[in-house]
């Protein structure tokens, strides 16, 4: 690995640890020839843990993590002549937070947005203040999992971290907390609480106020970019990286994966492309300069998410390949173990449209076993229940295509624009069934790539906290020149028709 490195990077190195919903990474990116080189120093999986009825993240072990991949890193590129570290930032998944005391410690668990005791909170909160009121305060599409409703959950549970705290961190912000010392509250991250007006980029006193929040635990949001401090003594003394600063990317991983797409212009009032964050959920949408709060945006529960810049990351959120993932993770306890090729494989070889599953029914989002709730979900829809694995797969992704039309339609008529380029960043766009399925589903152009979105993002973020990049042109025109994409046409686009009027009525 460390020839590896020493091959592919020199000068200033930017250190982004990527947290997914289900792994992590330590990836170490910088220029080289012209060009942003990523090499990976350190993978690591994530996942929730279950303790009695509740789902949590395993926050000390994603830092033992951390702290073990900034190690290497800092070790191996030591070695290299001219090579330095000049920052470090992490990105997460949004909604989830930690709650730190007055004492600057973390108070309580850190909850999975999956936990069951979100599941009420959304319709106990609109008997407070009604729906309409909260779309125009936040414009963020209505799910349980979100911030606000988490908060509403542990107040109900009398938790005493929520009792004690003294302030409000999002889940990267907790990280860059234990690195640098520092209590911050990224912009893009905070986008995603139900909270956080994107108008003005301001907390919502209203929300605040009619659902008894703190005010003090949230302080004026962090724009991407900003240097917050270095890496704290007793970090520096363990991962190596002493006065290394701490640059805040866009901690919200769809933030940093939309900053990756490889279109060039940035946030065009009447988008001609849109962007699928694609991984274990989809995030499908297009690019703004302004939100858009309108009746029509709340009749389809859309969400205005922060971007980088002031910008608007107009989506909707899609259950991704999480149906796919679990589906697997179903087999493993079954005894059987099938690679992702394979079941790719599978499901290109299986009939099409034999069984019709929306990557969104409330019962797919965490189920004991995805195998037999899909069974059950056929059922109660009137479906052949699926004795076939290759039906399974394909189910899994031909949903997700057909959702994926949906959401097209509904975006085109939010802009009053025609969109032609789908862009698919993120894991997915390995995925080259769904990629193709995709552009026969929607009848657009696909483009895939790059993979490493998320990490880009994160790296050129801090390019341009840094002062090595200034604009969102410039580092996306760099982009381009630096990972390669697959372009997929459209074909047999009308077979798809007779699907997507059936999968409207699930």
């Amino acid at each position: 690995m460390s020839d590896t490195v020493a091959a592919e990077l020199d000068g200033p190195v930017h250190l982004a640890v990527d947290l997914g919903a289900s792994s992590g990474r330590v990836i170490a990116g910088g220029l080289r020839d012209g060009k942003i080189h990523l090499t990976e120093i350190w993978r690591f999986e994530n996942q929730p843990v279950r303790m009695q009825q509740d789902l949590l993240w395993n926050h000390l072990g994603l830092w033992q993590n951390i702290t073990h991949g900034l190690r290497l890193a800092a070790d191996r590129i030591a070695n290299i002549p001219g090579a330095n570290i000049e920052s470090v930032g992490v990105d997460t998944w949004g909604v989830d937070f930690g709650l730190l005391d007055d004492r600057n410690q973390l108070v309580g668990p850190v909850r999975c947005y999956r936990d069951p005791r979100n599941q009420g909170q959304l319709q106990a909160a609109l008997k407070k203040v009604s729906r309409e009121e909260i779309f125009a305060e936040t414009g963020l599409q209505f799910m349980e999992i979100n911030t606000l409703y988490q908060l509403l959950a542990a107040a109900q549970a009398g938790d005493v971290g929520y009792r004690n705290a003294t302030s409000l961190v999002m889940m990267a912000d907790l990280f860059h907390w234990m690195l640098s010392g520092e209590r911050t509250i990224e912009a893009t991250n905070a986008s995603t609480s139900q909270l956080l007006s994107p108008v003005n980029g301001t907390w919502s006193t209203k929300l605040l106020d009619a659902f008894n929040l703190p005010a003090a635990w949230f302080p004026p949001p962090t724009p991407a970019g900003t240097k917050i401090g270095v890496v704290q003594k007793s970090v520096a003394e363990v991962t190596g990286l002493h006065d290394v600063p701490v640059v805040v990317p866009a901690t919200h991983d769809t933030a940093s994966a939309v900053l990756s797409v490889p279109a060039s212009e940035f946030a065009p009032a009447r988008p001609d492309w849109c962007y699928i964050s694609s991984g274990t959920w989809s995030l499908m949408g297009v690019e703004l300069p302004e939100p858009k709060i309108t009746p029509l945006c709340a009749e389809l529960n859309f969400t205005n998410e922060g971007g980088v810049h002031g910008s608007t990351r107009l989506l909707k959120n899609i259950g991704g390949l999480w149906v796919f993932q679990q589906i697997r993770a179903a087999l493993q306890r079954r005894g059987t173990a099938p690679s992702w090729a394979e079941m790719v494989e599978q499901a290109a070889l299986a009939p099409a449209f034999s069984l019709l599953v929306n990557p969104d029914d409330g019962a797919l989002l965490a189920p004991t076993d995805m195998i037999d709730e899909i069974g059950a979900l056929a059922e109660r829809t009137g479906q052949p229940v699926p004795t076939d694995n290759g039906v399974l797969f394909r189910a899994a992704l031909e949903g997700l295509a057909l959702r994926y039309r949906h959401t097209l339609g509904s975006l085109e008529r939010l802009t009053e624009s025609s969109i032609s380029t789908i862009h698919i960043v993120g894991g997915g766009s390995l995925n080259e069934l769904l990629c193709q399925m995709t552009a026969d589903a929607c009848n657009r152009t696909v483009v895939a790539g790059p993979v490493e979105a998320t990490a880009i993002g994160n790296v050129v973020m801090q390019m341009i906290g840094t002062g090595h990049l200034h604009l969102i042109e410039e580092a996306r025109e760099l982009i381009r020149k630096s990972f390669p994409t697959k372009t997929y046409t459209p074909q047999n686009t009308h077979v798809w028709d007779e699907p997507a009027a059936r999968f409207a009525t699930l």
